[in-house]
Protein backbone atom coordinates (compact mmCIF):
# COMPACT_ATOMS: atom_id res chain seq x y z
CA UNK A 1 0.00 0.00 0.00
CA UNK A 2 1.43 3.41 -0.89
CA UNK A 3 1.95 6.30 1.74
CA UNK A 4 0.42 9.59 1.40
CA UNK A 5 3.16 12.50 2.12
CA UNK A 6 1.11 15.97 1.77
CA UNK A 7 3.07 18.78 0.46
CA UNK A 8 3.80 21.80 1.96
CA UNK A 9 6.00 24.84 0.14
CA UNK A 10 6.77 28.57 1.71
CA UNK A 11 5.23 30.92 1.04
CA UNK A 12 1.52 29.31 -0.29
CA UNK A 13 -0.90 28.01 2.48
CA UNK A 14 -4.74 27.34 2.30
CA UNK A 15 -6.83 28.77 5.64
CA UNK A 16 -7.90 25.00 6.28
CA UNK A 17 -6.73 21.88 6.84
CA UNK A 18 -5.78 20.91 3.41
CA UNK A 19 -2.31 20.76 2.09
CA UNK A 20 -0.31 22.55 -1.06
CA UNK A 21 -0.19 19.09 -2.64
CA UNK A 22 -0.23 15.30 -1.85
CA UNK A 23 1.86 12.45 -3.30
CA UNK A 24 1.02 8.67 -2.70
CA UNK A 25 3.26 6.60 -4.99
CA UNK A 26 3.63 7.66 -8.32
CA UNK A 27 1.02 10.59 -8.15
CA UNK A 28 1.54 14.03 -7.65
CA UNK A 29 -1.86 16.10 -6.94
CA UNK A 30 -1.98 19.62 -6.15
CA UNK A 31 -4.74 21.42 -4.54
CA UNK A 32 -5.91 24.49 -6.12
CA UNK A 33 -2.63 26.65 -6.88
CA UNK A 34 -3.42 30.49 -6.36
CA UNK A 35 -2.01 33.47 -7.85
CA UNK A 36 -1.18 34.95 -4.62
CA UNK A 37 2.31 37.23 -3.56
CA UNK A 38 4.56 35.00 -1.78
CA UNK A 39 3.37 35.45 1.93
CA UNK A 40 0.50 36.96 1.49
CA UNK A 41 -3.21 37.07 0.10
CA UNK A 42 -2.51 39.68 -2.39
CA UNK A 43 -3.47 39.14 -6.01
CA UNK A 44 -1.20 40.53 -8.56
CA UNK A 45 -2.71 43.57 -10.60
CA UNK A 46 -1.36 41.89 -14.13
CA UNK A 47 -1.93 38.44 -15.57
CA UNK A 48 1.38 38.15 -16.33
CA UNK A 49 2.45 38.29 -12.50
CA UNK A 50 -0.24 35.85 -11.45
CA UNK A 51 0.64 33.58 -13.97
CA UNK A 52 4.30 33.61 -12.71
CA UNK A 53 3.27 33.52 -9.35
CA UNK A 54 1.53 30.02 -10.45
CA UNK A 55 4.04 28.38 -11.86
CA UNK A 56 6.59 29.26 -9.25
CA UNK A 57 4.40 27.33 -6.46
CA UNK A 58 4.03 24.38 -9.08
CA UNK A 59 7.59 24.62 -9.60
CA UNK A 60 8.07 24.07 -5.56
CA UNK A 61 5.16 21.72 -4.96
CA UNK A 62 7.13 19.31 -7.79
CA UNK A 63 10.43 19.54 -6.18
CA UNK A 64 8.99 19.02 -2.66
CA UNK A 65 7.20 16.15 -4.48
CA UNK A 66 10.59 14.47 -5.88
CA UNK A 67 9.64 15.28 -9.22
CA UNK A 68 10.25 17.81 -12.21
CA UNK A 69 8.03 19.70 -15.10
CA UNK A 70 9.09 17.10 -16.99
CA UNK A 71 6.80 14.89 -14.79
CA UNK A 72 3.68 17.04 -15.35
CA UNK A 73 0.87 14.96 -16.77
CA UNK A 74 -2.42 17.70 -16.73
CA UNK A 75 -2.66 21.01 -15.77
CA UNK A 76 -5.91 23.07 -15.60
CA UNK A 77 -6.40 26.61 -14.99
CA UNK A 78 -9.39 28.60 -14.04
CA UNK A 79 -9.34 32.18 -15.52
CA UNK A 80 -12.11 35.47 -15.26
CA UNK A 81 -12.20 35.62 -18.50
CA UNK A 82 -10.96 34.93 -22.26
CA UNK A 83 -8.77 37.75 -22.42
CA UNK A 84 -5.98 35.79 -19.85
CA UNK A 85 -5.63 32.79 -22.13
CA UNK A 86 -3.30 34.65 -24.08
CA UNK A 87 -0.71 35.52 -21.40
CA UNK A 88 -0.44 31.89 -20.28
CA UNK A 89 1.12 30.70 -23.87
CA UNK A 90 4.68 32.71 -22.61
CA UNK A 91 5.16 30.47 -19.49
CA UNK A 92 3.70 27.24 -21.26
CA UNK A 93 5.76 27.34 -23.69
CA UNK A 94 8.97 28.12 -21.35
CA UNK A 95 7.81 25.34 -18.80
CA UNK A 96 6.96 23.22 -21.93
CA UNK A 97 9.09 23.98 -25.31
CA UNK A 98 8.86 20.22 -26.72
CA UNK A 99 5.90 20.16 -28.57
CA UNK A 100 5.88 16.78 -28.65
CA UNK A 101 6.35 16.43 -24.93
CA UNK A 102 3.01 18.71 -23.19
CA UNK A 103 0.89 18.06 -20.68
CA UNK A 104 -2.64 17.95 -21.45
CA UNK A 105 -4.12 21.57 -20.52
CA UNK A 106 -7.78 22.46 -19.93
CA UNK A 107 -8.19 26.23 -19.40
CA UNK A 108 -11.79 26.62 -17.68
CA UNK A 109 -13.15 29.99 -18.84
CA UNK A 110 -15.01 32.37 -16.69
CA UNK A 111 -14.53 31.29 -13.19
CA UNK A 112 -13.24 33.26 -10.48
CA UNK A 113 -11.50 37.12 -10.27
CA UNK A 114 -7.89 35.53 -10.52
CA UNK A 115 -6.13 32.81 -12.00
CA UNK A 116 -5.67 29.70 -10.36
CA UNK A 117 -4.08 26.28 -11.53
CA UNK A 118 -4.02 22.73 -10.47
CA UNK A 119 -1.78 19.66 -11.79
CA UNK A 120 -1.31 15.86 -12.26
CA UNK A 121 2.36 14.91 -12.04
CA UNK A 122 2.98 11.13 -12.04
CA UNK A 123 6.88 10.36 -11.27
CA UNK A 124 7.85 6.99 -12.43
CA UNK A 125 10.16 4.70 -10.57
CA UNK A 126 9.88 5.60 -7.42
Amino acid sequence: MSTRKSIAIGGLSHLTAIPAATRIGPLLISSVVSPYDPGTRNVPDTIEQQYANIFRYVGLMLVEGGADWSHVAKMEFWVPSAEYRPALEAPWLDKFPDEASRPARHTHIGQGKAVSASFIAYIENT
